[in-house]
């Protein structure tokens, strides 16, 4: 079983943590405001596949302007 390390805030996590955020909000405001959210939330998880599949993320680019960093292993 894989468990994260959660002593720092570290990019990846940083990610999946917003991304997390936008679709749980976008989903709560498809419910409740309008069905057209449902289509924000396709929106972040097609970003989370291009993420996956070529490393391209505009999220990890602003979080990092922002001072996140990637997680050090050593």
């Amino acid at each position: 079983m894989y468990i994260a390390d959660t002593k720092t805030w570290y990019l990846e996590r940083l990610i999946r943590l917003v991304a997390g955020i936008l679709v749980l909000g976008s989903v709560i405001l498809g419910f409740s405001a309008s069905s057209k959210w449902f289509y924000f939330s396709g929106f972040v998880g097609f970003m989370l596949t291009i993420f996956a599949l070529t490393g391209f993320c505009p999220m990890s680019i602003i979080l990092h302007a922002f001072g996140a960093r990637e997680r050090c292993d050593g």
